[in-house]
C-alpha cells in the first residue's frame, strides 16, 4: 500500500508551530497598530472640528452683528414712517401710504437684486417696492419693526406654483390680508377687514378687488401657504406628501426668517455652533473613554494663561 501524504498550507502549519505567547503577542500588536490609527483618525476630527469651530463662531458674531445693524435700520425707518401710538389698521395704512408715494432713491434695481431678502435694499428701490415678492418683503419688515405681528402668505395655482405674494397682520384676533403689491387693505362690502379663509368666497374676492387697479382674477385664496416646501427641491415635495400643510408653518417668526436674509443667516450659525459643540463634547468623550486621549480643556487653558499673566515677574 502506498501511503498518501496530505500537503498542510503553510501558512496553516506556521500557526500551528507558533507558541501561545507568540500568539498573544501578535493579537497585541495587531491591537496596538488599530489603536495607534484610531487614535490618528480621532486627532484629525478633533482638529478639524475645533478649526469648523473657531470659523463658526467668528461668522456666528458677524453675522449677528449684520442683523443688529438691520434691525437699527429698520427702527428708523419704521420711527419715521409708523405712528407709534396709531391702531394697528392705521400703522398698516402708514406703511402702506410711505410706500405708494415714498422718494425716489434708486430707480432700477440691480440685476443681482431681482429676489432680493435684504430689506435695507428692498426698501430703497422704487422698482422691488412694485414687484410682489420685495415689496411684501419691504411691508413685513417695515410692519415687524413698527410693533405689528405679521407673516407672509403666497397664493398658489393648480399646480401648486406661486402666482402672489401679499401679507396677513393680526389685528384683534385676526390674520387681516394686506396687499402690498397694490398698496391695499382688503374689505368687505361692510368695509369690515378681510381674511383669507373670507377671500375665498368668490364672491367677497370680487367685491374686495374690484376697485384694485391691475388686480389680476387668478391671484385667488383657494391655494395659500404661508412656507413653501417645494423650494427645498424633492425633500420639500416628500415633507409636503408626509405633513401636508403643517400647524407651524403659519408662525409668524418663520416668515421673518425667510424675509431677512440676516436673520435667516444668523440661525442658520446658531444651529451650526450648537451642533459642532454637541459632536466636540462627544469626541471628547470617545478620546478619554475609548481611546485613552485625555483633551486640554478649555478653562484649564485659560486658567494656564491667566496664571501666565498673573504671575509675579523675576527680581
Amino acid at each position: 500500500m502506498i501511503a498518501r501524504h496530505e500537503r498542510v498550507p503553510s501558512d496553516f502549519a506556521s500557526l500551528s508551530q507558533m507558541q501561545p505567547s507568540d500568539v498573544a503577542q501578535s493579537a497585541g500588536s495587531s491591537r496596538a497598530a488599530s489603536l495607534r490609527s484610531s487614535r490618528r483618525v480621532f486627532r484629525f476630527a478633533w482638529y478639524g472640528v475645533n478649526i469648523v469651530l473657531s470659523l463658526s463662531l467668528i461668522a456666528l458674531i458677524w453675522s449677528m452683528a449684520w442683523e443688529y445693524s438691520t434691525q437699527r435700520y429698520l427702527k428708523g425707518f419704521s420711527d419715521a414712517i409708523v405712528p407709534f401710538s396709531a391702531q394697528p389698521v392705521q400703522k398698516v395704512q402708514a406703511i402702506l401710504n410711505w410706500m405708494s408715494h415714498t422718494p425716489q432713491r434708486f430707480g432700477q434695481a440691480p440685476s443681482s437684486y431681482d429676489d432680493d431678502r435684504d430689506p435695507t435694499e428692498t426698501l430703497n428701490y422704487a422698482s422691488l417696492l412694485k414687484v410682489c415678492g420685495t415689496a411684501t418683503n419691504a411691508f413685513i419688515n417695515l410692519a415687524d419693526s413698527g410693533g405689528l405681528t405679521v407673516r407672509r402668505l403666497l397664493l398658489l395655482d393648480g399646480n401648486r406654483s406661486t402666482v402672489h405674494v401679499v401679507a396677513e397682520v393680526l389685528v384683534n384676533n385676526r390674520w387681516i390680508v394686506v396687499d402690498p403689491t397694490y398698496r391695499t387693505i382688503f374689505r368687505g362690502p361692510d368695509g369690515a377687514t378681510l381674511t383669507s379663509s373670507q377671500l375665498v368666497a368668490p364672491a367677497v374676492f370680487r367685491f374686495a378687488t374690484q376697485n384694485v387697479a391691475g388686480y389680476e382674477p387668478t391671484y385667488v385664496f383657494d391655494h395659500a401657504v404661508h412656507i413653501r416646501f417645494a423650494q427645498l427641491g424633492p425633500l420639500g415635495r416628500v415633507l409636503r406628501n408626509l405633513m401636508g400643510v403643517p400647524g407651524w408653518e403659519g408662525v409668524p417668526f418663520l416668515s421673518l426668517i425667510l424675509e431677512r436674509k440676516s436673520l435667516e443667516v444668523t440661525i442658520l450659525f446658531s444651529f451650526l455652533v450648537f451642533f459642532l459643540l454637541f459632536f466636540r463634547f462627544f469626541l471628547r468623550w470617545y478620546g478619554e473613554k475609548r481611546l485613552g486621549i485625555r483633551t486640554t480643556r478649555l478653562r484649564e487653558k485659560m486658567r494656564r494663561v491667566s496664571d501666565l499673566l498673573l504671575e509675579p515677574a523675576a527680581d
